[in-house]
Parts: C-alpha cells; sequence; structure tokens
C-alpha cells in the first residue's frame, strides 16, 4: 500500500450526524475540532438512517473518504447501515438523547456478525476522531508523529 498523503487528498474522514439536534451538533464540534487541529480533510453531513436510507447510501456510495464517523442517538442505526453499505471503516459515536445514551450505545455495539462498527464511548467525539486519524496515520508516518505527540502533550498535563 502506499502512503496516504493527508495534504494533497480530498476528503479523508466523513462525519455523519442523524440528525440536526443540539445533542448531535455538541458531538459532531468535537470531532472536527480535533479533525482541524490535525488538518485532516472532511466533510460533515447529516442523514438519517430511517429518513432519507437512499441519499444516505448514494452518498456512502459515491464518498472519497477513508474512514466514516457516525453520531447517533436512540435508535442509533445510522453507524450500522453506514457498515452495511461499506467495507471501510466505520466508527460509532453514541450520542446521550434518552437512558443516559445506553439505548444508543447498545445499538451501535451490538452488530451482527459479518458488519462491524468501532465504537467509542456515549458522546465521545474525541475519541471517535482520533480513532479514524490512528486509522489513516498506518500509512502516514507524518500524521503516525503527530499523534505521538499529540499524546505526549495529553499525558504532560497529568504529570
Amino acid at each position: 500500500m502506499s502512503d496516504i498523503d493527508v495534504k494533497k487528498s480530498n476528503i479523508l474522514i466523513s462525519v455523519i450526524a442523524g440528525s440536526k439536534n443540539k445533542a448531535d451538533r455538541e458531538v459532531v464540534k468535537q470531532v472536527t475540532d480535533i479533525l482541524d487541529e490535525f488538518e485532516i480533510p472532511f466533510e460533515t453531513k447529516i442523514f438519517s438512517a430511517h429518513r432519507s436510507p437512499y441519499l444516505l447510501e448514494n452518498y456512502i456510495n459515491s464518498s472519497p473518504a477513508q474512514v466514516f464517523i457516525a453520531i447517533a442517538g436512540l435508535s442509533a442505526a445510522l453507524p450500522g447501515v453506514i457498515a452495511s453499505k461499506t467495507i471501510k471503516p466505520t466508527i460509532g459515536v453514541p450520542v446521550n438523547v434518552n437512558l443516559g445514551g445506553l439505548d444508543a450505545l447498545f445499538s451501535i455495539v451490538q452488530m451482527p456478525p459479518g458488519i462491524s462498527v468501532a465504537t467509542v464511548g456515549i458522546d465521545n467525539g474525541t475519541n471517535a476522531a482520533l480513532l479514524a486519524i490512528q486509522i489513516i496515520a498506518i500509512y502516514n508516518e507524518e500524521l503516525t508523529e503527530k499523534l505521538k505527540l499529540y499524546r505526549e502533550q495529553k499525558r504532560k498535563k497529568y504529570e
């Protein structure tokens, strides 16, 4: 495999929220703040897995993104639907809308065998972004070094 040139690539990560509600927007902001910090090309979209499944599928099939981050609360079908339509990595972020976000968490982590969704903690857009960057960094030494520096800086805050 060849190196992925982060600076020359188009969209590397697609951030998809299931709705425009405040809780989803807050998690999207967490994700995009980290992606901006690492200078990762991304785009954000809003698609409902239930209300706009055909638009979602068309987008997934045409997206140049290497990784999808799906942000969803309640029944949280979005990450699983995305994963069922692509072999690209999909990261699910459960959102606390009801029941402390446990309903969304269980919906995302309980995928059937063969359709995998990586899942981060409830409302944890930061870790979703970092995981997506780690996936892309496998083939990019510069990005790997940025991640190491980021972790070192975080570690020093706790010393």
